[in-house]
């Protein structure tokens, strides 16, 4: 999710040193060269300031956006009524996005880094993950795969004093910005797979909306390199085509789906709660930190296609046949 979008919700990059709270040299006490925290300090425009915050800890630590949700059946027409209506609620999600900021080395570049996992969970229990979902058109039951996307990096941005970040709007006693991204992608060109989709191509919109309280703000936008997370609320809608584990092709089941969730900032994956993070340590253990290098970003689509089709090695029409079970 929450990119999702983007949609999810988002960022990788070189070694920060591990003996080190702050990215700080153990030697001298200065900072690490891949440390935000110099860079981030010449920012002026509040904009930025918060902006930046949300896509990481100045202070170089992992942060981690918290998503809780729910997925929905939007069907032109209600035309796949009775076997599955319009606005019916499909799944709850439960997930994260645990990520950092990072320099290039001595460099005013900043990246984004980050890791993503969502479950889907039962639309009646939000702690129950499901392991296997039912498809109400063909009648064969499949494996249900999370969300999980490793990685998912922005950047680099180029950080001076000039650096603007979006236009902010006053709600009450709340700061607000909005962040809404179309998303298209051709999959038949750029994996040779089509997944189903109309001509290949993979289209989608991700939208968020960003909220800091008032207090928050003026704590987080004075002058020098903060510590910890940003206390942040962002609310996140997707509209996409069926997700790949559900094998509904696009261009013979007329339909997409609607997530709706909301993300909250943490300041660690320690505050994650217990129950997720068993699920994470039983069979995601990746997901507990950040990455600590850049490397190639993932959506739903792209980690499917690398993770449950090999890269290639098996099609998705393929998967769908050999894992459906009658």
């Amino acid at each position: 999710m929450i990119r999702k979008g983007i949609a999810g919700l988002l960022a990788p990059i070189a070694i920060l040193l591990s003996t080190s709270v702050t990215g700080a040299s153990a030697q001298d006490g200065t900072p690490a060269p891949t440390h935000p925290g110099p860079v981030y300090a010449t920012v002026t425009d509040p904009g930025a300031k918060l902006s930046l915050q949300t896509f990481g800890r100045p202070d170089g630590k992992d942060m981690v956006f918290r998503i809780s949700g729910s997925v929905y059946a939007n069907i032109e027409g209600n035309s796949l009524d009775p076997a599955m209506r319009h606005g019916q609620k499909l799944f709850n999600i439960e997930g994260y996005n645990i990520r950092r900021l990072y320099r290039a080395p001595d460099t005013n570049q900043l990246y984004q880094l980050s890791r993503e996992i969502v479950f889907y969970t039962d639309p009646a229990d939000p702690r129950r993950v499901l392991r296997e979902w039912k498809n109400p058109i063909d009648g064969r039951t499949y494996p249900v795969i999370p969300i999980n996307n490793d990685t998912v990096n922005f950047g680099p941005f180029t950080i001076t004093s000039a650096y603007a970040g979006p236009p902010l709007q006053q709600l009450h006693d709340e700061t607000v910005w909005t962040s809404d991204i179309p998303v298209r992608t051709n999959f038949a060109t750029t994996l040779g797979e089509s997944f189903g989709l109309t001509g290949g191509v993979y289209a989608a919109q991700e939208m968020f909306d960003f909220s800091v309280d008032e207090r928050e703000v003026e704590e987080r936008t004075r002058s020098g390199v903060p510590t910890g997370a940003m206390e942040t609320k962002i609310s996140w809608a997707r509209t996409s085509p069926w997700a790949p584990f559900m094998c509904l092709p696009e261009t013979d089941v007329r339909g997409q789906l609607t997530y709706h969730a909301r993300s909250w900032s943490l300041d660690s994956y320690g505050q994650i709660e217990p129950w997720l993070r068993a699920e994470i340590e039983t069979g995601y253990p990746l997901y507990k930190s950040a990455p600590s290098a850049p490397g190639a970003s993932e959506n739903s689509w792209t980690s499917f296609y690398n993770k449950q089709l090999g890269k290639g090695v098996t099609t998705w029409a393929g998967w769908c046949a050999a894992n459906g079970r009658a």
